[in-house]
């Protein structure tokens, strides 16, 4: 590093926010998205942007670059960037209010891109499906710097082998969705890193990523920093991640900056209360639930109550014939054996495209089974098998067997009022008259802790964690044994997940539920999960005793999946050991 850029990296800030608003305009007046936010990025110096979903992360973001969707508008403050480098600014330093500017002008155009680069949340939207990876990319190059295409394509093919893309000579030429959301994110980096800017601004970029993927592109990320000594803006309400690469961290709630500091500072000894809230739910998920430790000495788990033996999906697959041949078709789940016991929270844990939620469909018999059987044990004891049965057969077992899905939000129809969607199975049940049915969803209402003035409401007027009640509450509505809850907390922020988590606790004591809890989240599974499995390519490579696995895995897979998890803790920083799988031939 050089002793200017050293200088830079000690000093002056690169880019700093003075007093930014932002604003909504709706029918009930201005609403401040952010409100009065001061900030200061320095080179080579990571500032963790964190908060729960709705506290003005992004949309501050994306004030910088004047790039807020409308009816948004900024409405006061500077965003000052200090253009250090000399082969920009000329001698000496420039400074320019972004704010300043015209959004639509020539002038703030020529900064975005090439000063201040931007990867946006969601990699799967945010790259234009129609073209190939290699002009989206090259289009940020040649916008910004004089050269040809031949020379923007070969320092595309240079950036490509930067962020680690496989075989970048082929990549170059693929389309965004033959490749698979590590990589897409891959290629936001590359375009983002294409013009080597000076600010990095990085929105949730591994918020959709597996675990292991999110620690290879933390790396990169920190690696390029290292190189270039640039500034990072990384917005992030995951704390395992924000103590892994922080130099400071900004806590934002309702728009507001309600603390700022060191790293270090603000994870031992937190001023506000809204963080110290947030990291002691962040701890809370580092250990097993003491109330689950507690209700097992008071109720042990019983016998098995839904078993899969030999359990096969394959989709896709057809008969040999003479005009295609034979097609094999994709193998989601390969022989699984799985055991749930009665009054027993199993989880399944995998990175995306493992097989979780297709096994858990299968268990439930959604989809139907390739090969193996599905052996359930109903309330009377008798042990029948799912797998060839049809779907008049299946209503029992459906009313016994419920699911919670992930996304609080797609999963309810915005066009039913909460007491309609809660009621939707007992209707379709047809087992109990109008009034039995109010009165059912008026105490399932109480018992997910929800209001019974919630009855006549739609979903828009719920946050996430209500929303996922009112989904709890359908599932348990027709009184099951079994609920599969397909990361069912992974759309909530921090502080939702241990309710949530609590709330299904709270609810198996009650009604004496056994659940299987899919997640890709090590930290939500061993807060709530008695056993574990551990899927990976659509095969169980390893189950047991959940702290036995945490604490000792035995698969290599599951040692990398688990050495690749962010610790909420800034002072074992870098004392990890990551384990990288590699499946033999």
């Amino acid at each position: 590093m050089s002793n200017k850029a050293m200088k830079i990296k000690g000093n002056a800030p690169v880019l700093e926010l003075k007093n930014l608003t932002t604003e909504f305009v709706t029918k009930r007046g201005a609403f401040r998205a952010v409100d009065d936010v001061s900030l200061a990025l320095h080179a080579g110096k990571t500032l963790c942007v964190v908060g729960e979903s709705g506290s003005g992360k992004s949309v501050m973001s994306r004030s910088i670059l004047q790039i807020v969707d409308p009816p948004g508008r900024v409405t006061g403050g500077q965003a000052l960037l200090h253009r250090h480098r000399t082969a920009r600014a000329g001698a000496g330093e420039e400074t320019v209010d972004l704010l300043q500017l015209n959004p639509k002008s020539s002038a703030i155009r020529s900064l975005r891109g090439r000063d201040i680069a931007m990867i946006f949340q969601e990699p799967m939207s945010s790259l234009s499906p129609v073209h190939r990876i290699g002009d989206q990319v090259g289009e940020a190059i040649r916008l910004h710097e004089n050269v040809s295409k031949k020379d923007a394509r070969e320092r595309t093919l240079e950036l490509l082998r930067k962020v680690e893309i496989p075989r970048p000579e082929r990549a170059i030429d693929q389309f965004p969705f033959e490749f698979s959301g590590g990589m897409r994110q891959r290629a936001m980096i590359a375009m983002a890193l294409a013009c080597n800017p000076t600010v990095l601004i990085a929105d949730e970029p591994t918020t959709a990523l597996d675990v292991t993927i999110q620690a290879e592109i933390l790396d990169l990320i920190r690696s390029i920093q290292d190189e270039s000594d640039m500034a990072v803006m990384f917005i992030t309400h995951d704390m395992g991640v924000v103590a892994e690469i922080a130099d400071e961290i900004a806590v934002m709630r309702f728009g507001k900056v309600v603390e700022t500091g060191d790293v270090y500072e603000i994870f031992e000894d937190p001023k506000h209360h809204y963080t110290q809230r947030l990291l002691r739910s962040v701890r809370e998920l580092d250990h097993p639930s003491g109330r689950r430790l507690a209700m097992r000495q008071t109720r042990p788990v019983g016998a098995p109550c839904l078993v899969s033996e030999g359990v096969s999906k394959v989709f896709g697959a057809s008969k040999k014939s003479w005009f295609f041949g034979e097609r094999k078709g994709l193998i989601a789940v390969n022989e699984a054996d799985l055991e749930l016991r009665t009054g027993e929270n199993l989880g399944i844990v995998g990175e995306s495209g493992s097989g979780k939620t297709t096994l858990g469909r299968c268990l439930q018999r959604v989809h139907d089974v390739t090969e193996g059987r599905i052996l359930y044990t109903d309330d009377a004891g008798r042990v029948r098998d799912l797998a060839p049965m049809t779907e008049d057969q299946l209503a029992q077992p459906w009313r016994d067997i419920r699911t919670v899905f992930q996304d609080p939000f797609s999963s309810l129809n915005p066009r039913m009022t909460i007491g309609q969607i809660i009621a939707e199975p007992l209707v379709v049940e047809g087992r109990l008259s109008g009034r039995e049915i109010r009165e059912r969803v008026h105490e399932l209402l109480e018992l997910v802790g929800l209001p019974v003035s919630a009855y006549m409401r739609y979903p828009h007027a719920f946050s996430g964690g209500q929303r996922q009640r009112v989904s709890i509450a359908r599932a348990i509505a027709p009184n099951p044994r079994i609920i599969i809850a397909d990361e069912a907390t992974s759309a909530l922020d921090v502080s939702l997940r241990t309710q949530i988590l609590d709330l299904l606790l709270d609810l198996q004591e009650r009604l004496h539920l056994s659940f299987i809890l899919i997640s890709h989240d090590i930290a939500v599974i061993r807060y709530f999960c008695d056993r574990i499995a551990v899927m990976y390519r659509g095969r169980i490579v390893e189950t047991g005793e959940t702290e036995a696995v945490c604490t000792a895995p035995r698969h290599e897979y599951t040692q990398s999946l688990l050495s690749a998890v962010p610790v909420a803790d800034p002072r074992v920083r870098g004392q990890k050991q990551r384990v990288r799988y590699r499946e033999s031939a």
